[in-house]
């Protein structure tokens, strides 16, 4: 069984873009929960590894649902 803090997520972000992120990393993200107009994110995983994640928004970017990085 694998710890929850060695997965991976992809978060997507308000400007479109994606980032790649630890869980604990996505935790902080959703830490201010209590907040009614904090933004909703949409988030794909999680993944064994950060070369999954990779591999995941490179696909999420090619059907539009992420911007490439500039």
């Amino acid at each position: 069984m694998s710890d929850f803090s060695s997965k991976w997520y992809i978060v997507s972000q308000e400007s479109g873009g994606c980032l790649i992120v630890t869980a604990m990393e996505l935790a902080a993200y959703a830490g201010d929960d209590d907040e009614d107009d904090a933004p909703t994110i949409e988030c794909w995983g999680p993944f064994d590894s950060k070369d999954d994640a990779i591999a995941k928004r490179a696909g999420l970017i090619r059907s539009g649902k992420c911007k490439p990085k500039s």
